[in-house]
């Protein structure tokens, strides 16, 4: 893929392989800088450093949070960034991330469906 051709239409499997080719280029930065690249443990303080943003972006665009520039561009930057971080943190510790939410997902919807059951509600009820 070139620099300039869009990434539409992602199933999981496509954005892990393409977190995996972009944080591999951050490695071959590092290694030039620093003579290393960042540890797993590394990885996931800029993964919470990121996240930890997320919050103030959304107390922002409540308006109870002020920053500079453009909230929902910046917003929908940090929140790409976050899920990248979470393919790579994965990839790192050998975790199949797409079939891990596909499971994840399942077992979740799995458990409401019959929490909704128990109480006499239906799944398909709003």
């Amino acid at each position: 893929m070139t620099e300039n051709q869009p990434h539409r239409g992602y199933g999981l499997s496509q954005a892990d392989a393409r977190a995996v080719e972009v944080r591999a280029l951050y490695e071959r930065l590092e290694q030039g800088l620093l003579g290393r690249t960042w540890t797993v443990p590394e990885l996931a303080v800029g993964f919470t450093n990121d996240a930890a943003y997320v919050g103030r972006l959304v107390l922002a665009a409540e308006r109870t949070w002020d920053i500079e520039g453009d909230v929902n561009a910046e917003l929908r930057h940090k929140l790409a960034e976050c899920l990248w971080w979470v393919f790579v943190l994965a990839d790192k510790l050998g975790v199949d991330m797409p079939d891990a939410y596909e499971a994840t997902m399942d077992k979740i919807a799995n458990n409401l469906e019959q929490t909704l059951a128990h109480r006499g509600m239906s799944p398909d009820q709003p």
